[in-house]
Protein backbone atom coordinates (compact mmCIF):
# COMPACT_ATOMS: atom_id res chain seq x y z
CA UNK A 1 0.00 0.00 0.00
CA UNK A 2 2.91 2.38 0.75
CA UNK A 3 4.32 1.72 -2.72
CA UNK A 4 0.95 2.44 -4.32
CA UNK A 5 0.69 5.75 -2.47
CA UNK A 6 4.18 6.72 -3.63
CA UNK A 7 3.31 5.91 -7.23
CA UNK A 8 0.08 7.89 -6.92
CA UNK A 9 2.06 10.91 -5.79
CA UNK A 10 4.48 10.43 -8.69
CA UNK A 11 1.59 10.33 -11.15
CA UNK A 12 0.82 13.99 -10.44
CA UNK A 13 4.08 14.81 -12.20
CA UNK A 14 4.09 12.04 -14.80
CA UNK A 15 0.54 12.49 -16.12
CA UNK A 16 0.90 16.03 -17.38
CA UNK A 17 1.95 17.81 -20.58
CA UNK A 18 5.69 18.16 -21.09
CA UNK A 19 5.03 21.71 -22.29
CA UNK A 20 2.05 23.01 -20.24
CA UNK A 21 1.83 26.15 -22.39
CA UNK A 22 1.79 24.13 -25.64
CA UNK A 23 4.25 26.52 -27.23
CA UNK A 24 5.85 24.03 -29.61
CA UNK A 25 4.46 21.92 -32.43
CA UNK A 26 4.77 18.19 -31.86
CA UNK A 27 7.54 16.63 -33.94
CA UNK A 28 5.01 13.98 -34.99
CA UNK A 29 3.12 16.73 -36.82
CA UNK A 30 6.03 19.01 -37.69
CA UNK A 31 7.97 16.27 -39.50
CA UNK A 32 5.07 14.76 -41.45
CA UNK A 33 3.77 16.34 -44.65
CA UNK A 34 0.39 14.69 -44.12
CA UNK A 35 -0.24 16.85 -41.05
CA UNK A 36 1.99 19.91 -41.38
CA UNK A 37 0.98 22.73 -41.61
CA UNK A 38 -2.66 21.63 -41.60
CA UNK A 39 -2.83 20.38 -37.99
CA UNK A 40 -0.05 22.57 -36.56
CA UNK A 41 -2.35 23.83 -33.80
CA UNK A 42 -3.37 20.37 -32.62
CA UNK A 43 -2.00 19.50 -29.17
CA UNK A 44 -3.31 15.98 -28.58
CA UNK A 45 -6.37 13.73 -28.52
CA UNK A 46 -9.15 12.96 -26.06
CA UNK A 47 -11.15 9.76 -25.73
CA UNK A 48 -12.71 7.42 -23.23
CA UNK A 49 -11.92 3.78 -22.63
CA UNK A 50 -13.42 1.09 -20.42
CA UNK A 51 -11.58 -0.73 -17.65
CA UNK A 52 -12.89 -3.84 -15.91
CA UNK A 53 -14.56 -2.96 -12.60
CA UNK A 54 -15.56 -4.94 -9.53
CA UNK A 55 -18.74 -3.38 -8.17
CA UNK A 56 -20.95 -4.50 -5.28
CA UNK A 57 -24.12 -6.14 -6.59
CA UNK A 58 -26.41 -3.45 -5.18
CA UNK A 59 -24.44 -0.73 -7.02
CA UNK A 60 -23.81 -2.46 -10.34
CA UNK A 61 -26.55 -1.10 -12.59
CA UNK A 62 -24.93 2.26 -13.56
CA UNK A 63 -21.64 0.48 -14.30
CA UNK A 64 -23.16 -1.98 -16.75
CA UNK A 65 -22.86 -0.77 -20.33
CA UNK A 66 -24.05 -2.32 -23.58
CA UNK A 67 -21.18 -4.80 -23.35
CA UNK A 68 -23.02 -6.46 -20.46
CA UNK A 69 -20.32 -6.35 -17.80
CA UNK A 70 -19.36 -3.80 -15.16
CA UNK A 71 -16.71 -1.28 -16.14
CA UNK A 72 -15.46 2.14 -15.24
CA UNK A 73 -15.31 4.67 -18.06
CA UNK A 74 -11.95 6.47 -18.05
CA UNK A 75 -11.51 9.77 -19.88
CA UNK A 76 -7.94 10.46 -20.95
CA UNK A 77 -5.92 12.97 -22.93
CA UNK A 78 -2.73 11.97 -24.72
CA UNK A 79 0.02 13.72 -26.67
CA UNK A 80 1.57 12.51 -29.92
CA UNK A 81 4.34 10.68 -28.09
CA UNK A 82 1.67 8.24 -26.82
CA UNK A 83 1.91 9.64 -23.28
CA UNK A 84 -1.14 10.41 -21.18
CA UNK A 85 -1.34 14.05 -20.13
CA UNK A 86 -4.62 13.92 -18.18
CA UNK A 87 -6.90 11.24 -16.79
CA UNK A 88 -10.25 11.04 -15.01
CA UNK A 89 -11.04 7.51 -13.79
CA UNK A 90 -14.05 6.14 -11.96
CA UNK A 91 -17.02 7.06 -14.12
CA UNK A 92 -19.84 4.55 -14.55
CA UNK A 93 -19.55 2.26 -17.55
CA UNK A 94 -22.87 3.57 -18.87
CA UNK A 95 -21.75 7.22 -18.74
CA UNK A 96 -21.53 8.96 -22.12
CA UNK A 97 -18.23 10.55 -23.16
CA UNK A 98 -19.86 13.95 -23.65
CA UNK A 99 -21.32 13.92 -20.15
CA UNK A 100 -17.94 13.09 -18.62
CA UNK A 101 -16.13 15.72 -20.65
CA UNK A 102 -18.57 18.50 -19.76
CA UNK A 103 -18.53 17.62 -16.06
CA UNK A 104 -14.73 17.69 -16.08
CA UNK A 105 -14.22 20.98 -17.91
CA UNK A 106 -16.87 22.74 -15.85
CA UNK A 107 -15.24 21.71 -12.58
CA UNK A 108 -12.76 24.40 -11.47
CA UNK A 109 -10.96 21.76 -9.37
CA UNK A 110 -10.39 19.37 -12.28
CA UNK A 111 -7.11 20.95 -13.47
CA UNK A 112 -8.01 20.07 -17.03
CA UNK A 113 -5.26 21.20 -19.47
CA UNK A 114 -7.33 23.61 -21.55
CA UNK A 115 -5.92 24.43 -24.99
CA UNK A 116 -4.56 27.96 -25.39
CA UNK A 117 -6.38 30.25 -27.81
CA UNK A 118 -6.31 28.79 -31.30
CA UNK A 119 -5.19 25.32 -30.17
CA UNK A 120 -7.36 22.22 -30.00
CA UNK A 121 -7.64 18.50 -29.26
CA UNK A 122 -8.86 15.88 -31.73
CA UNK A 123 -11.98 13.95 -30.69
CA UNK A 124 -14.28 11.43 -32.33
CA UNK A 125 -18.03 11.61 -32.94
CA UNK A 126 -18.83 10.92 -29.27
CA UNK A 127 -17.76 14.44 -28.30
CA UNK A 128 -19.24 17.86 -29.02
CA UNK A 129 -17.96 20.23 -31.66
CA UNK A 130 -16.99 23.17 -29.51
CA UNK A 131 -14.11 25.48 -28.77
CA UNK A 132 -10.91 23.48 -28.31
CA UNK A 133 -12.34 20.24 -29.75
CA UNK A 134 -12.03 19.30 -33.43
CA UNK A 135 -14.20 16.39 -34.51
CA UNK A 136 -14.67 14.76 -37.93
CA UNK A 137 -17.38 15.53 -40.45
CA UNK A 138 -20.54 13.56 -39.65
CA UNK A 139 -22.17 11.07 -42.02
CA UNK A 140 -18.84 10.63 -43.80
CA UNK A 141 -16.36 7.76 -43.86
CA UNK A 142 -13.99 8.12 -40.94
CA UNK A 143 -12.14 5.12 -39.48
CA UNK A 144 -9.02 4.02 -41.35
CA UNK A 145 -10.29 0.44 -41.91
CA UNK A 146 -13.30 1.96 -43.68
CA UNK A 147 -10.94 3.57 -46.20
CA UNK A 148 -8.90 0.39 -46.57
CA UNK A 149 -11.88 -1.79 -47.45
CA UNK A 150 -12.83 -2.07 -51.11
CA UNK A 151 -11.53 -0.09 -54.05
CA UNK A 152 -13.55 3.09 -53.64
CA UNK A 153 -11.22 6.10 -53.78
CA UNK A 154 -11.41 8.97 -51.32
CA UNK A 155 -14.15 11.27 -52.51
CA UNK A 156 -14.38 14.96 -51.70
CA UNK A 157 -12.90 17.29 -49.14
CA UNK A 158 -14.83 15.80 -46.22
CA UNK A 159 -13.38 12.34 -46.73
CA UNK A 160 -9.90 13.79 -47.26
CA UNK A 161 -10.20 15.62 -43.94
CA UNK A 162 -11.71 12.67 -42.07
CA UNK A 163 -8.98 10.28 -43.17
CA UNK A 164 -6.23 12.67 -42.02
CA UNK A 165 -8.09 13.36 -38.77
CA UNK A 166 -8.58 9.63 -38.11
CA UNK A 167 -4.94 8.86 -38.83
CA UNK A 168 -3.71 11.55 -36.45
CA UNK A 169 -6.30 10.85 -33.73
CA UNK A 170 -5.46 7.13 -33.74
CA UNK A 171 -2.58 7.96 -31.38
CA UNK A 172 -4.95 7.71 -28.42
CA UNK A 173 -6.23 4.29 -29.46
CA UNK A 174 -2.63 3.11 -29.84
CA UNK A 175 -1.83 4.58 -26.42
CA UNK A 176 -4.76 2.76 -24.83
CA UNK A 177 -3.64 -0.43 -26.56
CA UNK A 178 -0.07 -0.26 -25.24
CA UNK A 179 -1.32 0.63 -21.76
CA UNK A 180 -3.76 -2.29 -21.54
CA UNK A 181 -1.30 -4.70 -23.17
CA UNK A 182 1.30 -3.90 -20.52
CA UNK A 183 -1.08 -4.22 -17.57
CA UNK A 184 -3.61 -7.09 -17.93
CA UNK A 185 -4.98 -6.08 -14.51
CA UNK A 186 -6.99 -3.45 -16.39
CA UNK A 187 -9.09 -6.10 -18.12
CA UNK A 188 -9.19 -8.53 -15.18
CA UNK A 189 -9.45 -6.32 -12.12
CA UNK A 190 -9.08 -7.99 -8.69
CA UNK A 191 -11.66 -7.55 -5.95
CA UNK A 192 -10.24 -4.25 -4.71
CA UNK A 193 -12.31 -1.46 -3.22
CA UNK A 194 -13.47 0.74 -6.07
CA UNK A 195 -11.33 3.67 -4.95
CA UNK A 196 -8.29 1.42 -5.21
CA UNK A 197 -9.36 0.27 -8.67
CA UNK A 198 -9.29 3.93 -9.74
CA UNK A 199 -5.82 4.29 -8.25
CA UNK A 200 -4.68 1.29 -10.32
CA UNK A 201 -5.78 3.15 -13.46
CA UNK A 202 -3.81 6.27 -12.55
CA UNK A 203 -0.69 4.44 -11.37
CA UNK A 204 -0.44 2.23 -14.46
CA UNK A 205 -0.84 5.29 -16.70
CA UNK A 206 1.94 6.98 -14.75
CA UNK A 207 4.21 3.97 -15.25
CA UNK A 208 3.26 3.89 -18.93
CA UNK A 209 4.47 7.49 -19.28
CA UNK A 210 7.65 6.86 -17.30
CA UNK A 211 8.60 3.95 -19.55
CA UNK A 212 7.90 5.96 -22.69
CA UNK A 213 9.79 9.05 -21.60
CA UNK A 214 12.76 7.19 -20.09
CA UNK A 215 13.27 4.35 -22.54
CA UNK A 216 16.73 2.82 -22.23
CA UNK A 217 16.03 -0.43 -24.07
CA UNK A 218 13.62 -1.96 -26.54
CA UNK A 219 10.00 -2.02 -25.43
CA UNK A 220 7.89 -4.54 -27.39
CA UNK A 221 4.52 -2.85 -26.84
CA UNK A 222 5.69 0.60 -27.89
CA UNK A 223 8.07 -0.67 -30.57
CA UNK A 224 5.40 -2.40 -32.62
CA UNK A 225 3.35 0.81 -32.68
CA UNK A 226 6.38 2.91 -33.58
CA UNK A 227 7.16 0.53 -36.43
CA UNK A 228 3.62 0.54 -37.81
CA UNK A 229 1.45 3.56 -37.07
CA UNK A 230 -1.63 1.67 -38.23
CA UNK A 231 -1.17 -1.01 -35.59
CA UNK A 232 -3.37 -0.92 -32.50
CA UNK A 233 -3.07 -3.58 -29.83
CA UNK A 234 -6.44 -5.40 -29.73
CA UNK A 235 -6.63 -4.75 -25.98
CA UNK A 236 -7.50 -1.13 -26.81
CA UNK A 237 -10.97 -2.25 -27.90
CA UNK A 238 -11.68 -4.70 -25.11
CA UNK A 239 -14.72 -3.85 -23.00
CA UNK A 240 -15.89 -1.31 -25.59
CA UNK A 241 -19.61 -1.43 -26.43
CA UNK A 242 -20.21 -4.42 -28.72
CA UNK A 243 -16.44 -5.05 -28.46
CA UNK A 244 -15.77 -3.07 -31.61
CA UNK A 245 -14.68 0.33 -32.82
CA UNK A 246 -17.22 3.09 -32.64
CA UNK A 247 -18.35 4.51 -35.94
CA UNK A 248 -19.57 7.95 -36.85
CA UNK A 249 -22.86 8.78 -35.10
CA UNK A 250 -23.36 5.12 -34.11
CA UNK A 251 -23.80 5.70 -30.38
CA UNK A 252 -27.49 5.51 -29.43
CA UNK A 253 -26.80 7.73 -26.40
CA UNK A 254 -25.66 10.53 -28.69
CA UNK A 255 -28.03 13.44 -28.97
CA UNK A 256 -27.92 16.45 -31.33
CA UNK A 257 -26.96 18.69 -28.41
CA UNK A 258 -23.73 16.75 -28.01
CA UNK A 259 -22.57 17.78 -31.46
CA UNK A 260 -22.38 21.53 -30.97
CA UNK A 261 -21.34 23.69 -28.07
CA UNK A 262 -19.85 27.09 -27.38
CA UNK A 263 -17.45 27.98 -30.16
CA UNK A 264 -18.88 25.45 -32.64
CA UNK A 265 -18.89 28.02 -35.44
CA UNK A 266 -15.20 28.75 -34.82
CA UNK A 267 -14.27 25.06 -34.90
CA UNK A 268 -16.40 24.51 -38.01
CA UNK A 269 -14.41 27.25 -39.73
CA UNK A 270 -11.12 25.65 -38.65
CA UNK A 271 -12.31 22.25 -39.90
CA UNK A 272 -13.40 23.69 -43.25
CA UNK A 273 -10.14 25.59 -43.66
CA UNK A 274 -8.07 22.47 -43.00
CA UNK A 275 -10.27 20.45 -45.37
CA UNK A 276 -9.72 23.03 -48.14
CA UNK A 277 -5.96 23.10 -47.52
CA UNK A 278 -5.71 19.30 -47.55
CA UNK A 279 -7.76 19.11 -50.74
CA UNK A 280 -5.49 21.63 -52.43
CA UNK A 281 -2.42 19.75 -51.22
CA UNK A 282 -3.70 16.42 -52.54
CA UNK A 283 -4.56 18.01 -55.87
CA UNK A 284 -0.91 18.78 -56.54
CA UNK A 285 0.69 15.84 -54.72
CA UNK A 286 1.23 12.60 -56.67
Amino acid sequence: MIGLKALTSLSMHNIAPIDPQFRTISSHIRNDDRYMPFFKDCIGAIDGTHVDARIAVENQVPYIGRHGSTTQNVMAVCDFNMCFTYVVPGWEGSAHDTRIYHRVVRDPQSKFPFPPEGKYYLVDAGYPLEKGLLKPYPETRYHLPDFARGNRPIEGRREIFNKAHSSLRSVIERSFGVWKKKWPILTKMPQFEFSKQCVVVVVTMSLHNFIRRHSSRADPEFDVCDGNESFVHPEAYELRPNNRRRTIDSNPNTTPSSFEGTGAAEMTKIRDTIADQLTEYHRYTP
